[in-house]
């Protein structure tokens, strides 16, 4: 599976991240998504983080390469099972998490364009409440 782009526009700023190619069956069941919209709000336990939560929503995969601590700019897809299903992106320092203790997500997007712009978005989210994301195909 070769790797792809995606553009990501959120809260007034344009990022391009690339899907990863250790979670292959993430990438190919979100892909059958877009043009995908949702709201991006903070993270409650993570730390440096904005997530879409998506409720009992199922993408259809399970775990994949899973980490519980990405990388700012990295993009976890979490299938639910102890808490909701959700994406999260990580902005900063970030170990993901919920009220029921850590959690792992696939990691199956990481920022390549617009990482500098990654803390502006954060704090935007933070202050400013919820923020529309999209994220397309290149």
């Amino acid at each position: 599976m070769s790797e792809r782009l995606i553009r990501i526009a959120a809260g007034g700023f344009d990022f391009v991240a690339r899907t990863h190619p250790d979670a292959p069956l993430t990438v190919a069941a979100f892909e059958k998504l877009l043009p995908y919209r949702q709201k991006l709000i903070h993270v409650r336990w993570s730390g440096e983080g904005c997530w879409v939560p998506l409720g009992d929503f199922q993408l259809g995969v399970g775990f994949e390469n899973h980490t519980s601590h990405p990388s700012a700019g990295d993009i976890l897809f979490y299938p639910g099972g102890y808490s909701e299903t959700e994406i999260i992106l990580a902005y900063g320092a970030c170990s993901f998490a919920s009220k029921m203790g850590t959690l792992a997500g696939n990691h199956f997007l990481t920022i390549v364009q617009g990482r500098e712009q990654l803390r502006a978005l954060g704090t935007k989210v933070l202050w400013e409440g919820a923020q529309d994301v999209l994220f397309e195909a290149m």
